[in-house]
């Protein structure tokens, strides 16, 4: 859906936009972008009284002051990222926009004059270049090997050329303006179109550099170009991208705007998930401060009800205890609200949409500022004692651009020092950075992931390993359904891979309720990811009396026109401590299968269910797991570990354990994953190192409903039964489980029977 349908004032937004740009042009005084003139004068005016902006300006300062020591250095570019001449032009945009700023901040003579003589150096050096030599993307760049990257170039280096602007002086800026900067938007733009004219974060910072350039020079036809993108469409037929992706769907929207509108969901969520999300917000909001500065009346960011701040909001919710992205869909673990992207994200946010003191205390923790006005109000509001803590609570994400494209779900249980947090993913397919993942789940305790999303196969910017680039193994592996812990029907991945079909579905919600927070569900539905198959999962955390910890309640219901193989793996971190079935180690390793990740997994163990209940514990990072099943009969079980068609080792070496039903139409998996106890290396000593559950039983299901019962060593029973048919909040149910009948309202009950 585009903005133009969803938003009734757009089309007064857009004429408006059109005829100020037209008609009054860009005529302001420089700086003008993150900077202003009369917010530099504050900012003078404050240097000294403001201990986290004054740290904020000493860090800057002595980088940039090291790398003016080094000198000037613009090399021929041929590496790939991770290589020399990719990461000496990265530093030197981001050296540059810092001495731009310290020139404006500190008023010496010396940035000004870095960046003019980087500049000259740049306005000599890109009229010689060809296309990259490196030849693997399917849009190159110039100085960098994918014009993604001479995109960020632009970005951070028109902010240094706005600072610079005066002192330069005409004559000069006119070489660099009809020799570097103007050929360098026409190239990532017209010159790219099948780049810049998509929607897609590589396009958003395409888009964004054209703008960003285009408000230091004045160039009417380079912003408008920039927000609506490029009027002919020239994009090759079925070109696709570096991650197998189509460029642009038919009749779609391009530029900025689109930008903006299609990928979020109203909640603010990224359809390419958050490590993308992070990476894109930059450009979002350096450009929505330009625009704000320099057209205020176009009050950019009220755009789709303020839609960039409050993807903010849901980007430091999509976050671990540790401010740690969930790696969903292609995401690096470990990256963090601590990334420079975020601490300009949220020092814009704080200062244009109301100062919510919470975001202080994120600012707090990121320990430094952005060096402009946002900067100096977030130093400030941290000086002045304004923060307030920011809590992370339950929260359901939707995803779409009008919220009806399935979503995230995020449910916390947090007691004292505690936090158990549950990630179930029912999102739609997330642009070519998507997984074949529908209706997956990870687990964390605190900062450490129980049950993993294995995120992407890369090792970025580590020209060691494939340039820093995508390894084979990222399609192969990580984006297969294997590698997620959901359901696998005849070892074939979700939409048999098949990205352009995975792209038109997204799974359902059918229940997400988090008021009771002892008692808190998200239940979705998927009916595509293979024809003729309904699945439905339903997962609770549950803070049970009787259980040291609260715990987590999978069920897993899957009804299908034909019998199938069901796999559900659950890739877990640790080492193993105990199993209660059988099984044989083969002395010789074979891989678990030939495709769709398959071919990566070692066989390792293999067993058969013996009980009605299987248990497998382990230990990670000092505390003990344990998953109940509830099992029936020829179940088989599996221990299986990435390595297998690895040559390279690419993979990690992680482990799971696979539950695998046969020749079966309709079955329902019932898991419970309990966290107890602790061991510590130093005093040797292992406290509740064994489960408290001495039983698991799906103890009623029909069409309507389904009831599990847990029972505790203690002989104390917990009930939970949902209604799979009706998720009224109001509707009236009566049940009779096991000889005793359950009357209630709402779509799920619960009890503790003692």
């Amino acid at each position: 859906m585009t903005y133009t349908r969803k938003n009734n004032w757009l089309g007064t937004f857009v004429l408006g936009l059109v005829l100020l740009v037209c008609q009054n042009g860009i005529a302001q005084g420089h700086p003008r972008l993150v900077l202003t003139q009369k917010g530099v004068k504050e900012i003078r005016s404050k240097l000294g009284t403001v201990p986290l902006f004054d740290a904020s300006v000493a860090e800057v300062k002595k980088e940039v002051d090291a790398e003016i020591l080094h000198g000037i250095e613009v090399p021929i570019p041929k590496d790939f990222s991770g290589g020399y001449t990719h990461e000496r032009h990265k530093k030197n945009w981001l050296i540059i926009q810092k001495a731009g700023v310290l020139y404006q901040i500190l008023g010496d003579k010396k940035y000004a004059v870095y960046v003019k003589d980087m500049l000259m150096a740049y306005t000599k050096l890109y009229p010689t270049l060809p296309l990259h030599p490196q030849e693997r993307s399917y849009a190159r760049g110039k100085l960098f090997w994918q014009a993604l990257n001479d995109s960020n170039w632009l970005v951070y280096v028109s902010q240094a050329y706005d600072c610079v602007y005066d002192f330069i002086g005409a004559k000069d800026r006119a070489i660099i303006e009809k020799e570097l900067f103007k050929p360098y938007a026409d190239f990532i733009s017209i010159g790219s179109p099948q780049f810049f004219n998509r929607v897609h974060n590589h396009s958003t910072w395409g888009n964004v550099a054209v703008g960003m350039i285009a408000l230091v020079m004045d160039d009417n036809e380079l912003l408008d170009r920039a927000l609506h993108g490029l009027k002919e469409d020239t994009l090759p037929v079925g070109m696709k991208d570096n991650d197998g992706g189509l460029i642009k769907k038919p009749g779609q929207k391009t530029g900025f705007l689109a930008n903006v509108d299609e990928p979020f969901s109203p909640d603010g969520y990224y359809n390419e998930g958050p490590y993308y999300q992070r990476y894109a917000m930059y450009p979002f909001m350096v450009f929505a401060e330009a625009l704000q500065n320099t057209k205020p009346e176009l009050k950019i960011f009220e755009y789709k009800n303020g839609i960039l701040n409050k993807s903010i909001y849901a980007l430091l919710n999509l976050t671990n205890s540790a401010g740690e992205f969930f790696p969903l869909n292609d995401g690096q673990k470990g990256m963090s609200y601590y990334s420079r992207e975020l601490v300009s994200a949220v020092d814009i946010a704080y200062l244009y949409d109301g100062r919510d003191p919470s975001l202080l205390s994120i600012a707090e923790k990121q320990g430094r500022v952005q060096l402009d006005n946002s900067g100096m109000a977030v130093a400030l509001g941290i000086k002045n004692k304004l923060t307030k803590p920011f809590i992370k609570k339950s929260i359901d994400l939707s995803d779409g651009s009008d919220g009806q494209e399935g979503g995230v779900a995020i449910i916390r249980n947090k007691i004292k020092d505690n936090e158990l947090t549950l990630v179930m993913k029912y999102a739609a397919q997330g642009s070519s950075h998507g997984h074949f993942d529908k209706l997956s789940f990870s687990y964390y305790q605190n900062s450490d992931e129980i049950l993993q999303d294995y995120g992407l196969a890369r090792f970025v910017n580590i020209e060691q390993k494939g340039g820093g680039n995508y390894l084979k193994e990222n399609a192969t592996w990580a984006k297969q359904t294997i590698a997620h812990n959901t359901i696998i029907q005849n070892e074939t991945s979700h939409f048999k891979g098949d990205f352009e079909i995975g792209n038109l579905y997204a799974s359902k919600k059918y229940l997400y309720d988090v008021y009771n927070p002892k008692v808190q569900i998200i239940s979705a539905i998927e009916d595509n990811a293979y024809p003729g198959t309904h699945m439905q999962r339903s997962m609770v955390l549950w803070d049970l009396e009787g259980y040291e910890k609260p715990l987590l309640l999978d069920i897993f219901q899957v009804d299908s026109k034909t019998a199938n193989q069901y796999d559900l793996p659950f890739n877990y971190l640790g080492q193993m401590m105990t199993a209660n079935f059988k099984y044989e180690s083969p002395k010789t390793l074979e891989p678990l299968g030939t495709a769709f990740g398959y071919q990566h997994l070692w066989k390792e163990g293999f067993g058969v269910a013996a009980e009605a209940n299987t248990k497998f514990s382990w230990l990670y990072d000092g505390s003990f797991y344990t998953m109940t099943s509830a099992t029936s009969a020829g179940d088989e079980l599996i221990l299986a570990r990435l390595g297998a068609n690895d040559p390279n080792f690419n993979l990690r070496r992680d482990a799971s354990v696979i539950i695998r039903k046969k020749n079966i139409k309709k079955t329902t998996f019932v898991n419970v994953i309990e966290s107890h106890g602790s061991y510590s290396p130093v005093t040797e000593n292992a406290v509740n190192a064994f489960s408290a559950i001495a039983n698991v039983e799906k103890a009623y299901e029909d069409e309507k409903y389904v009831a599990v019962a847990i029972k505790n060593t203690n002989g104390s029973v917990g009930l939970f039964i949902l209604a799979t048919e009706d998720n009224s909040t109001t509707a009236q149910h009566t049940l009779t489980v096991k000889d005793q009948t359950y009357s209630w309202v709402g779509a799920h009950y619960s009890t503790l029977i003692k």
